[in-house]
């Protein structure tokens, strides 16, 4: 009996170091919670894990996963399962309230069809449905027991760890309970971990001013893309921005009314660039912007461009935008690096901007190679003009 015991807490401390171990490789949210499901049915030797949020604004508990043997109304990643947490109220009042006064357990059995007359066994932390309404879910799906455990962020309820057993399997037990206090706790501080890590990349990759990506999203989304390019022949675009007006609206009416210049700007290049799938829209700096479009073709990407100079001519700011566009969709000659791309969409802004044109102007639709915007990337006049801004080399 002693090395059953000692067997199963070795097996146990096990899973609770992979659990904390798949957490931390996990790189989005939807990773960890994905992990932290997976791993906490198998230590619970469950047949079913679920994962959600108590959204409090919102009054109900939404399941962010599902793992494992899955019923016919249940999906891995559910776009809209949610339950008001008036079904389930023990996470705002139970669980409170044992909270308050130190009490035990954290975690808790509730079993579907308990024997007659029974009361959880009179094992504490066992509960044939509390009320709760939990039991008629285990019926409905097919699940004889479930062990419910909080996950705790910060001294408050986020949310909550969900394992079940199928009918006919043994119940769960106190000490299951216990165990899975401990993977609450071990799954808390993964989440909290890639809450942090989600938070500082969004930082990292967002201009604060306009919401919008910055230089450095897209320089990564760049490189990526034209690997794509290289391996696959896929169309990547570039619609370089340059805001016109700024310096006069922050001179005569102030940089508060010249930030909300650039931000209406940025929520019109937004919309604009949700006409193409997985477009990512950017502010590189100042009054500079950029529209990075990896799939579609070349004359869709200067339609939309069309379409947001349109629309920044009718901001009640500003004097409109210079647009270039340059793809690998038109005869621009072979892109090779990031750089290139960038000087082509950007020597395609500066004619727009020098022409004071209402449309944007495409690099490689005047001659191709010979094109004059083509020829003012490659060929800058000498002595070398210097670049409007810094680009990273090859």
């Amino acid at each position: 009996m002693r090395g059953t015991v000692t067997d199963e807490g070795d097996a146990r401390l096990r899973a609770v170091v992979g659990l904390a171990q798949a957490m931390a490789a996990a790189h989005t949210p939807q990773d960890a919670v994905r992990s932290a499901a997976a791993g906490a049915r198998r230590a619970l030797g469950g047949d079913f894990a679920a994962v959600s949020v108590w959204e409090r604004e919102l009054g109900r508990l939404r399941v962010l996963v599902n793992e494992g043997e899955l019923a016919e109304d249940e999906q891995e990643f559910p776009a809209d399962e949610c339950y008001p947490v008036s079904d389930f109220p023990e996470i705002t009042e139970f669980l409170h309230e044992e909270w308050a006064r130190g009490g035990e357990p954290h975690a808790w059995v509730e079993v579907a069809d308990p024997p007659p007359g029974a009361d959880g066994g009179g094992e504490p932390g066992v509960r044939p449905d509390a009320g709760w309404g939990r039991g008629a879910a285990l019926r409905r799906r097919g699940r004889g027991s479930c062990v419910v455990a909080p996950i705790v962020l910060l001294g408050r309820a986020w949310g909550e760890l969900y394992v079940a057993r199928a009918v006919g399997r043994p119940v769960f037990e106190r000490r299951d309970a216990d165990f899975a206090t401990v993977l609450a706790a071990v799954t808390a501080a993964g989440i909290a971990q890639t809450e942090r890590l989600e938070e500082a990349r969004r930082l990292a990759f967002t201009d604060p001013l306009t919401g919008l990506g910055n230089r450095r999203a897209v320089d990564m989304r760049l490189d990526e893309a034209l690997e794509s390019h290289r391996v696959e022949g896929t169309v990547v675009s570039l619609v370089v921005c340059d805001l016109n007006g700024l310096k006069k609206v922050n001179d005569t009416q102030g940089h508060a009314v010249g930030d909300r210049l650039l931000e209406r700007f940025g929520s019109v290049l937004s919309l604009c660039g949700a006409m193409l799938p997985d477009a990512l829209v950017a502010r590189l700096g100042g009054d500079e912007f950029c529209l990075l479009a990896v799939g579609p073709t070349a004359d869709e990407v200067v339609a939309v461009a069309d379409e947001l100079c349109r629309r920044a001519a009718e901001l009640e700011l500003g004097e409109g935008v210079a647009c270039g566009v340059a793809s690998t969709g038109d005869p621009i000659g072979p892109v090779r690096s990031a750089r290139r791309l960038f000087r082509l969409a950007d020597a395609a802004q500066y004619r727009a901007k020098a022409a004071r044109a209402e449309k944007p102007v495409v690099a490689g639709r005047e001659g191709g190679p010979e094109d004059p915007v083509v020829r003012l990337a490659d060929h800058p006049p000498q002595p070398p003009a210097a670049e409007r801004r810094r680009f990273r080399g090859r």
